[in-house]
């Protein structure tokens, strides 16, 4: 397989990520994909900017994540986040720092 074809397949198969976390499982809450699988749509968006970085584009963290959620957080968390329990928000500060915290 050619290094554009490679490309253009991650990218499809990003932007079907992004669909499936973004319209089919609004459900899935941010806190439960960082616990059981160490990375968010927060995440998602912040990898965003960092590869437009990489490319000379300069956009803000909340610039990335509008972006990829397709709105603002505000409207985000208005529609589909939920509050989350202490128990989920204690594992949370863990996986953030094991996650994270040094990879900024």
């Amino acid at each position: 397989m050619d290094k554009q074809t490679e490309t253009e397949i991650q990218a499809a198969a990003f932007r079907r990520l992004q669909k499936h976390l973004m319209e089919d499982r609004t459900d899935v809450q941010n806190i439960d994909l960082m616990n059981m699988a160490g990375f968010c749509r927060n995440c998602l968006a912040r990898w965003y900017q960092e590869a437009a970085s990489e490319r000379g584009i300069e956009m803000d963290k909340n610039e990335a994540r509008e972006i990829y959620y397709g709105m603002t957080m505000e409207e985000w968390k208005a529609n589909y986040q939920t509050e989350a329990s202490a128990g989920k928000q204690a594992a949370f500060e863990v996986a953030f720092k094991e996650n994270v915290t040094d990879k900024q």
